[in-house]
Parts: structure tokens; C-alpha cells; sequence
């Protein structure tokens, strides 16, 4: 079982910032199903983000990256994730750094799923402010244990007066000879602002192993 000090202890990170002249991460690169309980899921993967901006496409940031899951049931997991982003076109930065931590509940099994994470940026070019990510999965099977395609749907709540909220919607695919075991994760999602006729989007890859044993 995970001790309680290393929960303690990203927790006072996440409370301890998101950078400022660079997209939020957005990507999901996960599914609706749950790691199973006492199962880790783990995921590593690798992001890559244009802006459209009157009719101009132009790449702004990459950034690498590792999630995981832990089955507290299986049912619910806790989920961490830090991103380490680096700007297009800026030597001088020094990258920065994203965490988010949050739970995701199953609804449907391996079908719906609803996940609320919240992180903070720390790191250069960042600022005091946090986000919260609530967001939905829904997965449909195309080829049973072989292939599926998962849409998500996800609200940005940038935490401060003075900043715009933002939705984001990916479509994802998972790749494998065994989904309960392991999977290939390309995925396409784009970033809105209401207010703005701009927008962001990625394109991204990941490979999913899930490690422990099934009820």
C-alpha cells in the first residue's frame, strides 16, 4: 500500500504554479477503464502543440511526460501525473514542470468514467495559480481486447479572477494484442477559449502497462 506521507507530500507541491505564454496540458491519453484495485497503471508519453490563429498553424510546445494510476478499488483510482514542458522558438527558458494528482471513478465498467484532477506549474515562467481538470471518459470497443477509441471531454478551471476557463476535447485510440495488459495510445485534442477564434492542439503518443494482479 502507498504510504500516506508520499500522498502528504505531493500534496503540499500541488498547494505550494500554471506557466504563463504556453498552452495548459490537455491531452488525456487514457481510457474509461480503471487499473483494478491494488493494479498500477503507468504511462508514459510525448505531446506535441500547435496554435491556429487566423487561419495561421504554428508550433508552440512539446512536452514529455508520465501518469499514473493506482486501484484503491477497482472501481476508483488515485491518478498522478507530471508533465515537464519546454517552449518552441525560446533557448532561454528552462522548461517547466506540471503535477496534477486527482481521482478517477469508474461509472460503466471500462466504458464511463469521470476524473477530477487539479495541479499546479512550478518552474520557469510560471505564477501562483492552480487548475482543476474535471473531465469525462467514455470508451467504445472497436475490436475486443485489441482496439478501442476513447472520447473525453474536459473543463479547464483556471482558479484566479482574471484568468478565461477553457474546454478541451481529445479523441484517442489504444492499440494491443491485450487492453488489460498493455497498449499504444495515439491521440488528437484540441483546446478552445469561448472567448477567443484561436485555439490550440496536440497530437500525442503514449504506451500504457498495466502492473499487478486481476480480481
Amino acid at each position: 500500500m502507498m504510504p500516506q506521507r508520499f500522498f502528504n507530500f505531493v500534496l503540499l507541491i500541488l498547494l505550494c504554479n500554471i506557466p504563463q505564454g504556453c498552452a495548459p496540458v490537455f491531452s488525456e491519453l487514457q481510457s474509461a477503464r480503471t487499473a483494478g484495485k491494488h493494479n498500477i497503471e503507468a504511462t508514459p508519453s510525448f505531446s506535441s502543440v500547435t496554435l491556429t490563429d487566423n487561419g495561421n498553424t504554428n508550433g508552440v510546445q512539446n512536452h514529455a511526460g508520465l501518469q499514473l494510476g493506482w486501484g484503491l478499488t477497482n472501481e476508483f483510482d488515485l491518478r498522478l501525473r507530471y508533465e515537464y514542458i519546454w517552449l518552441k522558438g525560446n533557448g532561454n527558458d528552462g522548461g517547466t514542470s506540471v503535477l496534477g494528482l486527482g481521482p478517477k471513478f469508474g461509472v460503466v465498467k471500462d466504458r464511463l468514467a469521470f476524473s477530477i484532477p487539479v495541479g499546479r506549474a512550478f518552474g520557469y515562467n510560471s505564477s501562483n495559480t492552480w487548475e482543476l481538470h474535471p473531465t469525462v471518459l467514455f470508451t467504445q470497443p472497436v475490436i475486443m481486447d485489441k482496439l478501442e477509441l476513447t472520447l473525453s471531454g474536459k473543463y479547464l478551471a483556471q482558479l484566479r479572477n482574471e484568468a478565461n476557463n477553457k474546454i478541451a476535447f481529445n479523441l484517442g485510440m489504444a492499440v494491443s494484442t491485450g487492453l488489460s495488459r498493455w497498449a499504444i495510445r495515439p491521440e488528437y485534442g484540441i483546446l478552445v477559449d469561448p472567448g477567443s477564434s484561436a485555439y490550440f492542439s496536440h497530437f500525442s503518443i503514449g504506451v500504457t502497462g498495466y502492473f499487478g494482479k486481476e480480481d
